[in-house]
């Protein structure tokens, strides 16, 4: 197959994610739960879509998964469940005082750029009218780590908040500012299954690249029929309005079409005010409704490109062309993701035995 490090993942991917064991806690007791905000909370609830394993099966490329995998074999280490100690994390908490409708509360969870847990300016007044709970970690900021902090946080947020109030689970999201959002919209990406949308303030990245890869084909069908993406930009945020349009047109051409562009009048590069995020939630609580032709044809599309890349694969390693066929098969890996999965395993074994 060529040099194993055509598969490798780097030090810091192994890093973020051989870490510590999580310590388990008992479960909160459903009692009754206050509302207005509320600081320095802790949680105590752990989630197992926020053990290591699955973050990765959801978030990494496969190819990078299974050559971390076997490093870890080669060393005789294991990957822990868990990698935050959930006691020792302290979360903001902000719960409209009047009671919900009878689906429940809506839930924003918000991943800043910034180390403290903070409710935004005048965030408030509008998540009282949306009847929408919000949460952030502490110490979840651009500084941290992606895989073994900033997303574990928010999915054990979600998890915590919906065990302590009445949540409806089709008006959960992410949310997200800056360097917050492109997490944010990674996090939507990977758990459709949790979040039904997401809002992306002055942030968004292209996906099917190895900084935002493709889920399994399960998940990521369920990323295009039903997640709504809003992206919300300030006027005179030149760089991230750019940003904001090749993120959402690189979703248009991977079929994800609940998407809408948002430009927040006056506004430099700074969080969203009351008004523009009353705007912006208005649209994220409308639920996406597919075309399911437009949706059946660019789909096969997907399907017909990465076929032909396979047998392309197939051709170059029939020919005696391993290290081409390598190469191809990396590609392949990069641009497909999960959806690639687990054929591309398959591939990449029969083309240098034993090393995954």
């Amino acid at each position: 197959m060529g040099p194993a490090s055509r598969f490798d993942i780097s030090s810091a991917c192994l890093v973020a994610c051989c870490v510590a064991l999580l310590r388990l806690t008992p479960a909160l007791s459903q009692e009754a739960a206050p509302t207005g905000l509320q600081q320095n909370v802790v949680f105590d609830s752990i989630t197992p879509v926020s053990g290591n394993s699955e973050i990765l099966r959801r978030m990494v490329t496969p190819l990078a998964v299974a050559q971390m995998q076997a490093t870890l074999a080669r060393s005789e280490k294991v990957l822990q469940p868990q990698s935050i100690d959930l006691a020792a994390e302290k979360f903001v908490v902000y719960v409209p005082p009047a009671p919900p409708p009878s689906s429940g509360y809506a839930l924003i969870v918000f991943i800043p750029p910034w180390q403290t847990a903070t409710l935004p300016d005048g965030w408030a007044s509008v998540l009282d009218q949306y009847h929408a709970i919000f949460v952030s970690a502490a110490h979840s900021g651009n500084e941290e780590g992606v895989l073994n902090r900033r997303v574990p946080l928010a999915l054990l947020a979600e998890q915590n908040i919906a065990r302590r109030y009445p949540v409806d689970p089709q008006h959960i999201y992410i949310a997200g500012f800056s360097g917050g959002a492109r997490v944010a919209m990674r996090v939507a990406l990977g758990y459709p299954d949790i979040f039904r949308g997401a809002l992306l303030d002055a942030g968004g990245d292209p996906i099917g690249r190895p900084e935002a890869p493709l889920p399994p084909a399960d998940l990521f069908a369920r990323f295009q029929e039903q997640t709504h993406l809003v992206y919300v930009t300030g006027d005179q945020d030149m760089g991230n309005l750019g940003l904001a349009a090749v993120s959402a047109r690189s979703m248009r051409d991977w079929c994800v079409f609940g998407v809408d562009a948002q430009v927040a009048p006056r506004t430099a590069h700074e969080i969203l005010d009351a008004p523009a995020l009353f705007r912006a939630m208005n649209v994220l609580f409308q639920p996406v409704q597919p075309d399911g032709g437009r949706l059946a044809s660019c789909r096969a599309g997907v399907r017909d490109e990465l076929a032909a890349n396979f047998r392309q694969v197939k051709a170059l390693a029939a020919a005696g062309n391993t290290e081409a066929a390598e190469k191809m098969l990396l590609a392949v890996n990069n641009r497909f993701g999960g959806l690639a999965a687990p054929d591309m395993l398959n591939l990449a074994t029969a083309l240098k035995p034993g090393t995954l």
